[in-house]
């Protein structure tokens, strides 16, 4: 699989959840729209983050595009792991539809609803039905993509203990 995995370079997002009096968010580099009609998009957490056990009980997740430049913005939320720090006293952000966390400096963002969860080996998709979303005028600044972020160490271990 290398021959073909090795050839991607899907574009970073940053998700973050709020749920059970909690907060969280991760980078994360494996997302796409879903579906045309109605528009559903799917992100998968890894079931290792915290970001995933937050997300387990929200109703909605905030999904943000950053660009190419934002390295330092990524770096918080794929190089730390909530555990440790609270990633939004080093970020700026709002809150958006139903208290969803919203990343002010992201290009672009959109709040949805979840409305399914699927599992995926050691992620789990949280299919979501865009409700609420903004950006920037389009600048023509690339997004931030896998290989921009590659050096960005995870927060967290990538698999489970044992895995």
């Amino acid at each position: 699989m290398d021959a073909f995995l090795h050839r991607l370079d899907p574009e970073m997002v940053v998700v973050t959840a709020t749920g059970g009096g909690e907060r969280a968010g991760c980078l994360v580099g494996f997302s796409s729209q879903c579906s045309m009609e109605p528009v559903r998009f799917v992100v998968w957490l890894s079931e290792v983050n915290r970001t995933y056990r937050v997300a387990r009980d929200a109703d909605l997740l905030a999904v943000h595009l950053l660009a190419r430049h934002q390295h330092a913005l990524a770096e918080v939320f794929g190089g730390e792991t909530g555990d440790e720090v609270d990633k939004f006293r080093r970020v700026r952000w709002r809150p958006g539809r139903g208290g969803a966390a919203v990343l002010e400096d992201a290009e672009a963002w959109f709040v949805g609803r979840i409305a399914g969860r699927v599992p995926g080996g050691d992620h789990v998709g949280f299919v979501l039905d865009p409700v609420e979303w903004g950006g920037r005028e389009p600048s023509g600044t690339p997004p931030l993509r896998l290989g921009d972020a590659r050096a960005i160490r995870p927060g967290h271990p990538v698999q489970p203990p044992g895995g």
